[in-house]
């Protein structure tokens, strides 16, 4: 009976977290060894501020949630301790969250991870988290038009400087 009871458990938990990673807009995969608790904490703080959630959870329950999602290619990714983020709003914040901590602790690292349903590597993330943020794009452009707006302006001014003369 106990057996039984322990089988339901381990496939709520997959069911609960196939159902988290299908909701997901990024998902990393991520080794933990060698980090404090000190450590960890700050992760976390900073994932949450990201709306993301952090979870160490048994590899074997991980694969097969991820089967359960039909994704392929991470299966080489769950060896040794495992956490798992999860964010269902944005990924490039979460993304840099971790990227930035993996700067400063040379022990974390990424493994790999699915953004927008698609399997990314290590390297793709890392790529992806060095992009400048939304808001930083949008005043960049917001800039490039306003000083073209300004050369405009100035130009304008003396053609009608000149028709007045």
């Amino acid at each position: 009976m106990a057996n039984e009871k322990i089988i339901a458990q381990k496939e709520k938990e997959v069911n609960d977290l196939a159902e988290k990673i299908k909701a997901a807009k990024i998902v990393l995969l991520t080794d933990y060894r060698g980090i404090t608790v000190d450590g960890v904490t700050k992760l976390r703080a900073n994932l949450r501020k990201a709306n993301s959630e952090y979870k160490v959870i048994k590899n074997n329950i991980t694969r097969r949630a991820l089967e359960k999602c039909e994704y392929t290619g991470l299966e080489d990714l769950l060896e040794g301790p495992t956490a798992v983020i999860i964010n269902s709003e944005d990924y490039l914040d979460t993304a840099k969250t971790i990227y930035e901590f993996t700067k400063e602790n040379e022990f974390y690292k990424i493994k790999g991870g699915i953004i927008e349903g698609k399997a990314m590597t290590t390297e793709e993330i890392v790529t992806l988290a060095k992009l400048p943020s939304k808001e930083t794009l949008i005043g960049m452009l917001a800039g490039a038009l306003l000083g073209n707006i300004s050369k405009l302006a100035v130009a304008l001014e003396q053609v009608r400087a000149q028709k007045e003369a």
